[in-house]
């Protein structure tokens, strides 16, 4: 029996990780924060999907936000030769909601097949990974084999807002799952050739700012306090203030500078002819790890300081979600030396490393001493409208996870 004995089986279960895909993209998994019931009907399918595996763990965070009160996490071992270590492959149930649906050309909810690729919600972000890596799996299975290690896959909830109910969950009160010489994958990131693989992460903030004056008839501006103005200035000056400061550039990532992205403004007033009293906008921040956060958060404090000094507001500033830089993965470790062989082997590609502004459930462990690499062949297209997973990828990807774990 060789590696090539697995990808013939793993071919052989194409239709099979399709109806796999299209069965569990017709469960949301969207979360509490973004309006959804959390991930429950996902990993009930899940479950019922890798039901081969040698052992399945469930570990339960509370969330009464959620459908039955929980956000689960699953793993599911398949037992190797040598048990002292094991090798993770990581992918998250969650998906963001589909946003405008008169942007999509397809149900977001109804994935379909066309031109070989899968169309919908979640089937790249993060679906692809769920599956190649459940399909790898039961390649060994199937053949009676065992790989090199414990082939551990763990399904977790909560990645798209933060964490907080999924990888996070885990470390702090699981920490004995994971040891520091197993293999870390993190099928989450990558691009169309799979050449890329991921060894560092940004730092990500998002900051909300909540400007409050005093609303007024429009006609009457001296008896009130615009909020909507002094917000405005706040923004662009604290833009202005981030670029100008934090502009160095590190050539392994791309973008190879920090991000300051003002994304969200809530509505205010509804009509053209009323001040408003309250505004609220956000930040999208990825930060490269060499620099502090709470550095960024002096100066913000500052630049509020003089907006409520100059125009009689309040601000308040939160924080939906704070990181803390992070340690880049060794690029000589053993998780990118195998998976470079792997890619090599499978696509015929050298694979480089690189670093991103997104985040995944690799800074996390990263920031416990963990080697991680995260790497995926795929379009790009998380988040966007008629997201897709392209099939032979799905595939490809399935036999890259197997080689590492064969050989």
């Amino acid at each position: 029996m060789n590696v090539k004995d697995l990808w013939k089986k793993i071919d052989s279960y194409r239709d099979e990780m399709v109806s796999a895909q299209i069965d569990l993209c017709a469960r949301k998994a969207i979360s509490p924060e973004s309006g959804g019931e959390g991930e429950c009907d996902k990993a009930e399918l899940a479950k019922k999907l890798v039901s081969f595996a040698d052992e399945i763990e469930e570990y339960d965070a509370e969330d009464e936000r959620a459908k039955n009160g929980m956000r689960p996490n699953i793993v599911a071992r398949i037992h190797g030769k040598d048990r002292s270590r094991a090798i993770w492959i990581m992918s998250h149930m969650d998906v963001v909601p589909e946003g405008d649906p008169s942007l999509w050309n397809t149900d977001p909810f109804k994935a379909i097949v066309k031109e070989g690729r899968i169309y919908g919600r979640g089937v790249e972000d993060n679906q692809q990974a769920l599956v190649s890596s459940l399909f790898a799996a039961k390649a060994f299975k199937d053949l009676g084999i065992k790989p090199k290690y414990d082939l551990n896959l763990l399904f977790v909830s909560d990645e798209e807002v933060g964490s907080k109910y999924g990888i996070l969950y885990l470390l702090k009160n699981h920490k004995n799952l994971f040891k520091k010489d197993d293999i870390y994958l993190v099928p989450d990131s990558g691009c169309s050739k799979g050449d890329e693989i991921e060894i560092a992460e940004k730092t990500i903030l998002w900051i909300k700012f909540e400007v409050e004056g005093k609303q007024v008839h429009a006609s009457m501006p001296d008896k009130g306090i615009n909020a909507h103005r002094a917000g405005a200035e706040l923004l662009l000056n604290i833009d202005r203030k981030a670029h100008e400061k934090y502009n160095a550039e590190e050539k392994l990532f791309a973008p190879p500078c920090s991000t300051f992205e003002p994304t969200k403004k809530e509505a205010n007033v509804p009509n053209v002819n009323t001040i408003p009293g309250k505004d609220v906008f956000y930040f999208d921040c990825r930060m490269l790890p060499r620099y502090k956060v709470n550095d960024l958060l002096e100066d913000i404090k500052e630049e509020a300081e003089k907006i409520e000094n100059k125009h009689k507001v309040e601000v308040t500033v939160s924080f939906p979600q704070k990181g803390e830089p992070t340690p880049m993965t060794d690029p000589n470790s053993e998780s990118v030396v195998l998976l470079k062989k792997a890619i090599k082997k499978v696509y015929g590609v050298e694979a480089k490393v690189i670093g991103i502004g997104g985040g995944t459930v690799g800074a996390c462990l990263r920031s416990k001493g963990y080697n991680v690499s995260v790497w995926a062949k795929i379009d790009e297209l998380a988040h966007q409208p008629d997201e897709y997973c392209v099939i032979d990828n799905m595939v490809n990807d399935s036999k890259v996870f197997a080689t590492i774990a064969f050989e």
